[in-house]
């Protein structure tokens, strides 16, 4: 099992996606974030992730070439075009234009339309951290849970994440999707044949399922129920009703070679702590509910684990399972 040094990896990626038919400024972003996720140990979200969006350039389903744009704009809110390109670059210039404005106003929206798979929500936010600012981060993707008490799938497994940066320590994580599981993680599962829990999944006739390949073909269960469906609700809606993107039902899977352009969205909010309560007091009121959690041996900070992960990755390297090695190397040499 070869171990490759974070940056090697990003650039074997690259090369494959260029390879592929995109561009360097839509590759290199997209590189960097599924490396980290693989660093993160993320693996769902990481290098098996590779082929599909390869598959996805060379079938058309994503527009290599495409240049993200500001469609529209107001002083705290601000709609970026991905023109149908990977999601990466034009999130950037969203969190980048809505670091800006909140800078400006105190709190600045920013929606990406006519977008793709975004990986890793959070990895979009780390930028936000940096600056001082508390970001979230919605996503919508193609149709995997039903509406509650429906059969057919409408909504995606919607991701949200949340980053709150602290004055000394790293900013605290939190990321999840509001199905039980990633998707992700079934194609992991399928690409290992290995099999899932049976509260993850159910097959297409709507029954409870073990079996990974089943369950993407099916629907996913939602998280903690009619909850979670609600919320992938409001998730939808937000990254779609205020950006004109596409529902989850009207964006073919991304399990798939074939399909169309899925254009989903995605919306950021950013926040400066200091047009409110003030910065000293938001650190402090920070720092007072960690250490709480903290008084609990057993409580792990959210995000923890994945930095650290990706900490020793940079300084040791990534393990990388050989099959999928030789995938990437085919996939970015000529």
């Amino acid at each position: 099992m070869p171990t490759l040094a974070l940056a090697d990896l990003s650039d074997l990626v690259a090369r494959a996606l260029e390879r592929a038919g995109a561009s360097r400024r839509q590759a290199e972003p997209a590189a960097a974030a599924l490396a980290i996720a693989e660093a993160q140990g993320l693996a769902s979200h990481g290098l098996a992730r590779v082929p599909l969006y390869c598959a996805h350039l060379r079938a058309g389903r994503t527009d290599g070439r495409a240049e993200p744009r500001i469609a529209s704009a107001k002083p705290a809110a601000v709609l970026i075009d991905a023109a149908c390109g990977m999601a990466f670059a034009a999130c950037a210039l969203a969190v980048q234009e809505a670091i800006a404005r909140a800078r400006s106003n105190g709190a600045a929206f920013a929606g990406v339309t006519n977008s793709n798979h975004f990986g890793v929500a959070a990895l979009h936010l780390m930028p936000v951290a940096e600056n001082g600012f508390v970001g979230l981060a919605f996503g919508n993707s193609p149709a995997a849970m039903a509406a509650w008490g429906g059969k057919r799938p409408l909504f995606g497994t919607n991701p949200i994440a949340a980053v709150f940066p602290r004055r000394d320590g790293r900013p605290l994580v939190i990321d999840l999707s509001l199905s039980e599981v990633a998707r992700g993680k079934l194609l992991v599962a399928a690409r290992e044949k290995k099999s899932i829990p049976p509260s993850w999944a159910l097959d297409r006739d709507g029954r409870v399922t073990t079996d990974p390949q089943a369950g993407l073909s099916g629907s996913m269960l939602p998280a903690g129920g009619v909850k979670g469906a609600m919320l992938a609700l409001v998730v939808e809606l937000l990254c779609v009703a205020l950006t004109g993107a596409a529902y989850g039902f009207e964006a073919d899977s991304f399990f798939s070679d074939t399909g169309n352009r899925p254009r989903i969205g995605q919306a950021f909010l950013v926040i400066d702590p200091g047009a409110l309560a003030g910065r000293d007091a938001y650190l402090e009121r920070i720092e007072t509910l960690i250490s709480a959690m903290l008084a609990d041996g057993d409580v792990r900070l959210p995000g923890a684990r994945r930095l650290e992960h990706e900490a020793h990755a940079r300084r040791d390297g990534v393990r990388v399972d050989d099959a999928l090695y030789e995938d990437l190397r085919k996939l970015a040499d000529a």
